[in-house]
């Protein structure tokens, strides 16, 4: 554990309740570990119970307590209940939700089927709204809560040949500022946001080729490929007392990169004077 990863008083996040989606994944899985690390109590979220599972055991070694895993399909609405059941059970209450879990599906829109559309639609965007009724409906029985929705860079620019995936992310954006808006007076806090490009075992194949890499990381102000450490700190930011007043807000953790499109395109005489090494 390095110092940066070290817990810190500062956020507070010591036995808060967090549960985490898609906790199987890259983003969602240091998003778990980033909590645990910060003495809360972390419960993952996903479909893949195996995974999920051994995941959770691993978390379990640092954090010396049980990290609950539950199987949870979050497009099926009692799936989320069921899951939702289990938390007030075990703990009594849900401080923090991080809605994190999410599909792909290649697809132009020319060709796409409905099936196809409502199936990314069904986790993406209905699957967010789901758990937040389960697990808001505990926070506001207490009148305290924080939601945090991972939407995406795709909200923002059209990610073509993704079928639903950009509607989708657009529609997790304007759901935490709804969110924000009807609970906020109730305590309920709801943030969303945006990574960039970020290196996760999905994606690792888009830099097996070093050309492609370079590219990749040339499109960023910070030259460099995100990391799920990267999308994991920001959140432990906006789950904490700390970002109190941060409601409905958008956070865009992309390295720059939707600052870059007038400098990449070509401008002669206004060149960058310094050269790409």
């Amino acid at each position: 554990m390095t110092q940066s990863q070290a817990r810190s008083p500062w956020l507070g996040l010591d036995d808060a309740v967090c549960v985490v989606t898609g906790a199987a994944g890259g983003i969602g899985f240091e998003i778990a570990g980033a909590l645990v690390r910060e003495g809360a109590r972390v419960v993952l979220l996903d479909r893949d119970q195996p995974r999920c599972r051994d995941l959770a055991g691993l978390l379990a070694q640092q954090a010396g307590q049980e990290v609950p895993a539950i199987a949870c399909d979050i497009s099926d609405p009692q799936s989320v209940n069921n899951a939702a059941t289990l938390v007030q059970a075990r703990f009594g209450r849900c401080d923090v939700l991080v809605n994190n879990a999410s599909v792909l599906r290649p697809g132009a829109l020319e060709e796409i089927g409905l099936e196809q559309w409502n199936q990314v639609l069904s986790v993406n965007l209905n699957g967010y709204l789901l758990c937040s009724q389960a697990f808001g409906r505990l926070m506001l029985a207490r009148g305290a809560g924080r939601i945090v929705h991972v939407a995406s860079i795709a909200a923002h620019y059209p990610q073509t040949w993704s079928g639903a995936y950009s509607a989708a992310k657009a529609g997790v954006s304007m759901l935490s500022r709804q969110l924000a808006a009807e609970w906020g007076a109730r305590g309920v806090r709801s943030n969303a946001i945006c990574p960039g490009l970020i290196r996760t075992p999905l994606s690792a194949s888009f830099y097996a080729d070093p050309q492609v890499q370079a590219a990749r990381e040339a499109m960023t102000a910070n030259r460099r490929i995100g990391e799920p450490l990267d999308i994991a700190n920001a959140v432990l930011f906006l789950a904490s007392p700390r970002a109190d007043y941060v409601n409905g807000a958008e956070l865009t953790v992309d390295g720059g990169l939707e600052s870059m499109p007038m400098a990449l395109i070509p401008r002669p005489g206004y060149e960058s004077p310094i050269k790409a090494a």
